[in-house]
């Protein structure tokens, strides 16, 4: 073999080489764009990871369960760079599966600057998710506010009776992410209610 053929086998081998490199980066790439819309489809099917649902539920008229109580946390933050608060004005409460229950969430825009945000929930033990009706939710829909204004919005909700019975706590965590003008409708005033078009 002459020194011209070892050094075209040479560059032969490094182009396939970077071609498959790059081949697997784009793959990887493609990959990662679409775990989080998978991921998403995932935990919607399975109610895995305490995400709940978008919409409202329509409230089940069940006997309730007298002889369990379950206590429910409320957990509010906002994203880093938000100047938005949101607080619970009950920070825990104690309920039977099956009741219908009413808390109460104030927003606050501390910015100079009008803005939207959206809160985000998630709940925890993560099977505890299926076994959460929003009846009404700040969450379904984007909220906008002018610089310096509050808004007040109730959440009801109803935790079924097929709770398992080694629940005894569940948390609802609500984190505020800002939202860019070009997304989503906006609610100006309160909360998407059931049959109102979100």
């Amino acid at each position: 073999m002459t020194r011209l053929d070892e050094q075209a086998t040479n560059r032969d081998g490094v182009r396939r080489t970077v071609t498959r490199t790059l081949v697997v980066l784009a793959g990887m790439f493609a990959f990662a764009f679409a775990l989080v819309p998978l991921y998403d489809v995932f935990c919607e099917v399975t109610g895995l990871n305490g995400k709940t649902s978008n919409t409202a539920q329509v409230l089940v008229h069940e006997e309730v369960d007298t002889s369990r109580m379950v206590t429910v946390q409320f957990i509010t933050r906002a994203s880093a760079g938000l100047p938005w608060e949101l607080d619970v004005q009950t920070r825990q409460v104690r309920v039977h599966p099956g009741q219908s229950n009413e808390v109460f969430f104030t927003f606050r825009n501390r910015g100079g600057d009008a803005s939207r945000a959206k809160a985000v929930p998630s709940v925890s033990p993560s099977e505890a998710s299926v076994h959460l009706r929003k009846l009404t939710c700040f969450c379904f829909q984007e909220q906008r506010l002018e610089g310096g204004e509050r808004l007040e919005a109730p959440l009801v909700f109803q935790l079924t009776r097929e709770l398992p019975a080694d629940i005894k706590t569940v948390t609802l965590v609500y984190t505020l992410y800002p939202v860019q003008p070009a997304q989503a409708a906006v609610s100006r005033r309160g909360p998407i209610k059931e049959g109102d078009s979100a």
